[in-house]
């Protein structure tokens, strides 16, 4: 059976949903053809939905073909949901965009294609409408192939032409045009997969003419997903059903979930979790069918996580990338009199968990609710949203565009962190980086200095925070900062304590820096009669657009080009007014660049950034016994690692003038020969055996041993699983009566002893009398758990792979076996009995409490 998710995406208008209809009907998982119009279409379920007409919130179908099971996933076509259309291509296979033949290629459809090519998703394009096109479908092909790629090939008819064509564009598929005039199915579905080649079907959807002949299409040229039996799983968004129970929609690539299967990861701010699946389900449209398991290809709902984010990935998925479409626009909350800010924020953060294209921010000083939106559209969708589910009635005041900070000047981040009994410091270098690029985060900081455990502590806090400029308050961007030295102390250094540290070298190297305040900006397309081209073309020029030549469409124009976001927040209107609503602008986020009025909006802003005791420059030192605050341009005097910008010269030492000696240097030889002079003159020479220095030149010296290298390296410590269990009093009576129970104690009791220990730790639990058990390797509070394969003992398991690492790293093992015992010491490894470890850890956590309890 071949499962795959395939998601639909289209320019609003285009006949994404209509096609997704008659995708449906022809594959029999719809009675009758809905309309958008008439306002029942299938996939478009809420009211907000069907009252405009368009698609708002992503939603799943799924179509049986036999041999081949699709998911369906429809987007949302308005460019105000894009940043939702973007997060769904990490889950997709592949991905169908949808054109409408009467607008050809339109800006949006140019962003898709874009963040297609960004995601790698094979693509299978439907041109709509042809029914009322007004261009042939060689023009229409034509275009594609100038504005998205030449790579786009009809597959309507598969004559000469086409083989010819498919051939052009993939040296596989060349050599057989060449042998054979024809090429293999097979072979044209995997140029699909590697987008070397878009297959192209023409029709309309809303007459059914040429679905079928997509679908088959679909069916032919898809292959299914590679076999791997490690689970591959990604979150694509979280939502809640009608009883308020929180969804998990998860896409599987690999292995398979079932239910009550323990799922373990971090939130969004890094706290570990683990948690069990309750529920799966198989959404298609507004109804679900239980499931009790999915595997790879399947798309499915899950209840039970209440830590997961949009974007997380489980087992070998890492998180997926950020979005590159960002909100740029800027609106106060408005609240009723009788609404606690409070309960109003706890509200849009349940929303923004769902929906991360909501960005909401908090104002302490003003107590004032923020959030940073796409247009108005998804404005209008969030109030109707907030007064459904909250019974919130709340307005919205423009505020402006969001801002960004970024740096001109390379300079040093210092951050000291030191109240009583706790010990962190830290420096950064921060360097400007390119238009785009983001923050990047990296590390040259030498391991003897700082553990390489607090460097990646150091780096996560980098990574967790969203760090805010010093000219309004603003988030910074297009920057590089690199971990260049830290400190740690061996006993009072906590975790925490470098979390303060950083953010605090982040703020001050701000504050010395040259910041430059950005503004966003947009790409225009704006289609208007053609007696008002000259009054828009000064209108943008002098409000700093960057235009290109406009294009005569017989009685309008076009008119194209990048102009700040600011000035296009409100240039809508005045375009409707003066052209009595014939006029069409169209925007699309183009980055962001200096602002050209950054005098008056950091006097607007009135931010004090040595104010925001959120966001504090300064640094905290130990003086007296207790914790002093120093201001940020006084840290340099008092930090205790070496500045990397401008590092002390070590002062030249003259070498120490010896005299030179003369030294007798004759050889073993003449050694011999002047003895037999001396012998000869004075008599036999008679010496104390005891006195070996007669040997210096008459044996040959031993050979010198080359020392062996310590090991060097992250400690690790392999546990015998059940060994301990039933070595452990404690864990033994607990295993009578539940050995899961036994288990998921030792891991508990091993984990807290991990993160004091700052050791790899490895558990490992016999499972060889399990038929068919491949076996088994995951993660849980960073912990290695294992459990052997068939026909494999732990204590096999723990010879070999001791055996391995004790080459390299220091290796401790944990166990109670005698036999065992003697052979890891021959590995080289260090063994450990159970009462010793369960002393180890008695010590550590008496540590851990005295640390606490100071």
């Amino acid at each position: 059976m071949k499962y795959l998710t395939i998601g639909i995406l289209a320019h609003v208008d285009a006949g994404k949903t209509t096609l997704s209809e008659g995708l449906l009907f022809t594959a029999g998982a719809l009675r009758k053809l809905g309309r958008v119009d008439h306002g029942d279409a299938f996939l478009d379920t809420d009211a907000l939905e069907k009252e405009r007409g368009i698609t708002i919130f992503s939603k799943q179908a799924v179509m049986d073909l036999g041999d081949t099971v699709l998911t369906l996933l429809d987007t949302p076509g308005h460019v105000d949901f894009s940043a939702e259309t973007e997060r769904t291509l990490s889950v997709l296979d592949y991905a169908i965009l949808v054109i409408s033949g009467s607008e050809g290629v339109q800006s949006h459809t140019e962003t898709l294609w874009s963040l297609l090519r960004s995601a790698g998703v094979p693509v299978f394009l439907f041109v709509n409408k042809t029914d009322i096109a007004q261009r042939s479908r060689e023009e229409l092909l034509a275009e594609l192939h100038e504005r998205l790629s030449p790579a786009i090939i009809d597959f309507s008819a598969q004559n000469e032409a086409f083989y010819d064509a498919v051939g052009s564009c993939d040296e596989v598929l060349m050599e057989q045009v060449l042998e054979s005039g024809t090429a293999q199915t097979a072979d044209i579905a995997a140029a699909v997969l590697q987008r070397h080649i878009f297959p192209c079907c023409f029709g309309a959807a809303l007459k059914m003419n040429g679905v079928s002949e997509f679908l088959d299409t679909l069916r032919q040229y898809t292959l299914p997903l590679p076999q791997r039996s490690d689970l591959a799983a990604r979150v694509c968004k979280i939502t809640e059903d009608e009883q308020g129970k929180r969804l998990t929609h998860i896409k599987l690539t690999g292995g398979s979930l079932h239910v009550r299967d323990t799922l373990s990861g971090t939130d969004a701010d890094g706290t570990p979790w683990e948690e069990k699946i309750s529920q799966i389900r198989i959404y298609s449209g507004a109804k679900f069918v239980p499931a009790e398991s999915v595997t790879a290809g399947q798309f499915c709902a899950v209840t039970g996580l209440s830590h997961t984010y949009a974007g997380q990935g489980f087992g070998t998925l890492t998180d997926a990338a950020k979005p590159l479409l960002e909100p740029i626009l800027r609106y106060s909350v408005i609240l009723p009199p009788d609404v606690q800010v409070h309960t109003a924020l706890l509200a849009f953060r349940r929303l923004e968990q769902e929906d991360p294209q909501l960005h909401t921010a908090f104002s302490a000083q003003l107590q004032e609710i923020q959030v940073l939106l796409m247009g108005e559209i998804q404005l209008a969708v969030l109030k109707h949203v907030l007064a459904e589910r909250f019974s919130l009635d709340v307005d919205f005041a423009p505020a402006g565009v969001a801002y960004k900070e970024t740096i001109r000047t390379t300079v040093e981040g210092m951050g000291h962190y030191e109240p009583l009994r706790h010990y962190a410091e830290v420096r950064l270098l921060l360097e400007p980086g390119k238009p785009g690029s983001g923050l990047v985060f990296s590390s040259v900081c030498r391991e003897d200095e700082l553990d390489r455990n607090w460097q990646r502590l150091i780096l996560s806090h980098l990574r967790e925070k969203q760090h805010l400029g010093v000219l309004t308050g603003a988030p910074i961007t297009d920057m590089k900062i690199t971990l260049t030295a830290g400190r740690a102390h061996k006993k009072h250094t906590e975790g925490g304590d470098f979390r303060q540290a950083t953010y605090r070298a982040v703020r001050q190297g701000l504050m010395q820096a040259e910041s430059v305040l950005l503004e966003p900006w947009q790409h225009f397309r704006l289609e208007l009669p053609s007696e008002h081209l000259g009054r828009v073309l000064t209108d943008l020029q002098m409000k700093g657009a960057k235009l290109c030549a406009p294009q005569n469409l017989g009685e309008f124009s076009l008119v194209e080009g990048d102009c700040p976001a600011a000035v296009m927040m409100t240039y809508r209107t005045t375009l409707t007014e003066f052209t009595r609503g014939r006029g069409r602008l169209n925007c699309i986020p183009a980055g962001y660049a200096p602002c050209a009025d950054a005098e008056s909006v950091i006097e607007r802003f009135s931010y004090n950034p040595e104010a925001d005791t959120d966001n504090s420059p300064d640094s905290i030192f130990c003086s007296h016994g207790a914790g002093e605050l120093v201001k940020w341009d006084e840290v340099a005097g008092r930090m205790q690692t070496e500045s990397y910008l401008h590092p002390q010269k070590t002062p030249e030492i003259a070498p120490i003038q010896r005299p030179v000696r003369e030294a007798y240097t004759g050889s073993a030889a003449q050694d011999k020969e002047l003895m037999e002079i001396f012998e000869r003159t004075y008599g036999t020479v008679r010496r104390d055996q005891r006195d070996e220095r007669h040997h210096l030149h008459t044996e040959k010296a031993a050979p010198k041993q080359k020392p062996v290298p310590l090991p060097t390296g992250p400690e690790y410590l392999l546990v015998d699983g059940y060994n301990i269990i039933f070595a452990w009093d404690e864990l033994k009576r607990t295993a009578q009566e539940n050995l899961d129970a036994a288990r998921a104690q030792l891991v508990h009791i091993l984990a807290n002893y991990r993160g004091y220990r700052q050791c790899r730790l490895i558990v490992v639990f016999d499972a060889y009398r399990v038929k068919g058990n491949p076996g088994s390797i995951s993660e849980e509070s960073g912990i290695s758990i294992v459990y052997t394969k068939e026909a494999e003992t732990a204590d096999t398991y723990i010879e070999r792979i001791s055996h391995d690492l004790a080459k390299n790293y220091r290796v401790r093992v944990a166990t109670s076996d005698g036999t065992e015992q003697i052979i890891i010491l021959g590995n080289g490894a260090y063994r450990m009995s159970a009462g010793e470890l369960r002393l180890e850890i008695a010590e550590a956590e008496r540590q851990i409490r005295a640390h606490l309890g100071g």
